[in-house]
């Protein structure tokens, strides 16, 4: 029995999507056979496209592959040694890759149940991007009632709901956007104050909304255009976490303008270092689940694929032009 699959045969642009054929898998011990219903459409699939991870020990990359870390579907077949799941289960899961596929063999250890509450579409869409948001707000800097957080990108698809982590944790939140409608879908998450970048220098607008004291936090996802001037933002001893880059890698920084800039700390994290057992996979999938289930999470869906053009669904996430979760439509 075959499968579609969307698989790259080199590094490039939107056009080496292309797709294939392949036998269907049989999982190994550990493994489970899920059957995709949808795929998240992640940056990580675009770094791993263009060739950017080729040499990244955490994020393998090796040609040729199917593309997509992040899926949502039913179990239809267990290997030996499972005890978590069982075929008929409906399961999301994040950081294996191969989700733009109609079948695929993930490791127990990063699945998930899905909540009767919560659809196949919402949980696709918000596991990825959550989990980022998610050890963003509560790990990577542990916000707490009296902080004040910078997110770039406030109105994409990890920004938006990390607006809504933050504020949950108490925090006051500032976002940079790129036009006005953007501007009012970050404070519609709760943000307390958009910058729009284009119009205003966001650090000279962060440091009047703070008083000249800066953040404690950057939570910087936009790399080039924005990290040199997110470490001039924070707060003496304060922290950046640059956790993407869609504009482009940002150029190495001199260890002395880590001094220069207050004494601050600069981290640039995987996520996958903060998924790295089942059980912390569970809480953060669990965390998100339920606070979505009560209603005090907001996932935003802007648009749907089918597979056969991820390559569309990629152009749309590269113009940095996106309000919401990017999703392939598989089943």
């Amino acid at each position: 029995m075959l499968y579609k699959a969307v698989h790259i045969h080199a590094f490039g642009g939107p056009e080496v999507l292309v797709r294939d054929e392949l036998p269907v898998p049989t999982p190994a011990v550990g493994e489970v056979l899920v059957r995709l219903e949808f795929a998240g459409v992640n940056f990580i699939d675009i770094y791993m496209r263009n060739g950017i991870y080729r040499r990244s020990h955490t994020y393998t990359t090796p040609l040729p592959m199917t593309l997509g870390m992040e899926g949502a579907g039913i179990v239809v077949a267990v290997g030996p040694g499972v005890e978590h799941v069982t075929p008929g289960d409906r399961v999301a899961y994040g950081l294996a890759r191969g989700s733009y596929a109609e079948y695929a063999v993930v490791p127990e250890i990063k699945v998930v149940r899905v909540p009767s509450g919560v659809s196949t579409e919402v949980a696709a869409a918000l596991f990825f991007q959550g989990a980022t948001a998610h050890y963003l707000a509560s790990s990577a800097f542990k916000l707490a009632p009296g902080h004040v957080c910078l997110v770039h990108a406030g109105a994409g698809g990890v920004g938006q709901l990390l607006i809504q982590l933050a504020r949950g944790r108490g925090a006051r939140v500032i976002a940079t956007v790129g036009t006005p409608e953007k501007a009012e879908i970050a404070r519609q998450r709760g943000a307390d104050a958009a910058i729009l970048y284009r119009e205003i220098d966001f650090r000279e607008e962060v440091m009047r909304l703070t008083s000249g004291q800066g953040v404690d936090v950057v939570y910087d996802s936009v790399g080039r255009d924005t990290l040199p001037r997110s470490l001039r933002c924070l707060k003496r001893r304060g922290t950046c976490v640059s956790f993407g880059a869609s504009s482009g890698q940002p150029a190495p920084v001199e260890v002395l303008e880590l001094a220069e800039s207050g004494s601050v700390f600069l981290t640039r994290p995987h996520l996958a270092d903060y998924m790295a057992s089942r059980e912390e996979i569970a809480c953060r999938a669990n965390d998100l689940f339920k606070a979505y289930s009560e209603g005090g999470l907001d996932v935003p869906i802007q648009r749907q694929f089918p597979l056969a053009e991820a390559n569309e669904a990629h152009r749309l996430l590269e113009t940095r032009a996106t309000r919401g979760k990017v999703l392939l439509r598989v089943a």
